[in-house]
């Protein structure tokens, strides 16, 4: 159910807020890896390869829409600690149909540009065709994906996290299953993988609507749900906008690094989907825990709670910072168990591996970076944001080029291109930082 967070201890608030948003992004991590983990053993390498090679230009675009919602939802908390439930009602749908719009017309435009996009990446014509339809099976998924993105949203605008997990859940389990089936027993491959995604995602977005249409009257709006605001969209575009390219930015780096490590050959494209898939899981939850600092702090902005709001920062990146050390144990851990998960190849493993012990020691600077961010998008500054993740991916990529073409370090030279994009980033944003803090102690805001 929701729940006002301007209200009681933010420490408790925070980590229930975030246990079920992180537990949420891994089951939808896990169900992004089973899909990995099946067609690498059941079909081969180069089936491993296409979904791999496809997945960060179908991740960009989910992202984009994703980033749409998140900056949706900042409005949305905002107006729910401000107990705007009127505005608050008409931000939804303006947003809902702007939403299914836009949704459907980059479904269209991927379907037709889906083997252009994919030779600008640099695919390895053994597997574009494979790739290609893959691609465009998973993107006709685009519109339920919006749909339980914006749902899950705005309810945890509203400071419920625990539903979404629930149906995400449910539809990891179903996507599971449409894999055993679909590529197992009927061996369909790649294929089969694509359409038990899309299905899983269609359920996830239907349970979502059945919810909030018997359990939330806030959000049962009947005919409310064709009010359009243009005065409303306009406001929702310039967050949305914002911070759907905030979410995109970093993807493009990948999609950059993509291209560079597609031109390894196919055993290092594979091992990179596999090192992608491990990544996100170490990654992913400090991102998450950037978004419940955002959530916590946009209802106590608009309730005028700015006490609260630097207490949920501080309890924020002390969560950071303990997460961001002991993903870097497991991962320097248990990184060839992890890779074995994917592939029986011996090179591929061998080659994640000597990413992943890098990569190991570097996470506390992203930890840093996504609590600063999830700061800035719970105040509403989203242009720092933004810039930010630009500089990251621009750095990260211009770094990868001659550590690869030059210096010949192979896929290890990702991790260096990785830190140096993340450092840049931290760098842009502290001082933005400092000066915010310091006008709060001189009482200019």
């Amino acid at each position: 159910m929701t729940n006002d967070m301007t209200k009681g201890n933010i420490f408790p608030l925070l980590i229930k807020f975030t246990v079920p948003l992180i537990l949420g992004n891994l089951l939808q991590l896990t169900y992004n890896a089973i899909d990995s983990i099946v067609v690498g053993r059941y079909v081969g390498k180069d089936a491993l390869a296409a979904v791999g090679t496809s997945n960060p230009l179908m991740t960009l675009i989910i992202l984009f829409v994703q980033g749409i919602c998140l900056g949706a939802g900042i409005l949305v908390g905002t107006m729910y600690g401000a107990k705007d439930y009127k505005r608050l009602k008409r931000q939804i749908s303006t947003t809902m149909m702007a939403g299914l719009a836009f949704s459907l017309a980059v479904t269209v435009i991927s379907l037709a540009a889906a083997p252009f996009l994919l030779t600008l990446l640099q695919v390895d014509e053994g597997i574009l065709k494979e790739a290609v339809l893959y691609l465009r099976i998973v993107m006709c998924g685009l519109v339920f994906n919006f749909i339980y993105n914006f749902f899950a949203s705005t309810l945890r605008a509203m400071g419920d996290s625990n539903s979404p997990l629930y149906f995400l859940g449910i539809s990891a389990v179903i996507n599971i299953i449409g894999d055993l089936i679909f590529v197992v027993a009927f061996s369909l491959g790649t294929t089969g993988c694509a359409v038990s995604t899309v299905l899983s995602e269609a359920l996830s977005c239907l349970l979502c609507w059945i919810y909030i249409k018997k359990k939330i009257p806030l959000l049962n709006l009947g005919q409310e749900w064709f009010v359009f605001d243009k005065g409303l969209l306009k406001e929702t575009f310039q967050y949305g906008f914002v911070s759907a390219m905030q979410q995109s930015t970093v993807q493009i780096g990948k999609l950059g690094i993509q291209a560079i490590v597609n031109t390894m050959g196919v055993t290092a494209t594979a091992a990179f989907t596999a090192i992608n898939r491990i990544d996100d899981y170490a990654y992913i939850p400090e991102q998450n825990i950037g978004h419940a600092m955002t959530s916590v702090m946009a209802q106590n902005r608009g309730a005028g709670e700015m006490k609260r709001v630097k207490t949920a920062f501080r309890m924020g990146m002390y969560v950071e910072l303990v997460y961001g050390l002991l993903a870097g144990v497991v991962l320097l851990c248990f990184a060839n168990p992890l890779m074995k998960l994917f592939t029986y190849d011996e090179a591929t493993i061998l080659m994640g591996e000597s990413y992943l012990h890098l990569i190991a020691f570097m996470y506390i600077v992203p930890a840093i970076t996504n609590g600063v961010q999830g700061y800035f998008r719970g105040m509403g500054d989203l242009k720092i944001t933004l810039w930010s993740s630009i500089i990251n991916f621009a750095v990260r990529v211009a770094g990868c080029i001659p550590l690869v073409f030059v210096f010949n370090m192979g896929i290890t030279a990702l991790p260096w291109a990785y830190l140096m994009g993340w450092m840049a980033m931290m760098l842009y944003e502290l001082p933005y930082l400092i000066r915010r803090n310091n006008k709060k102690t001189k009482g200019e805001e």
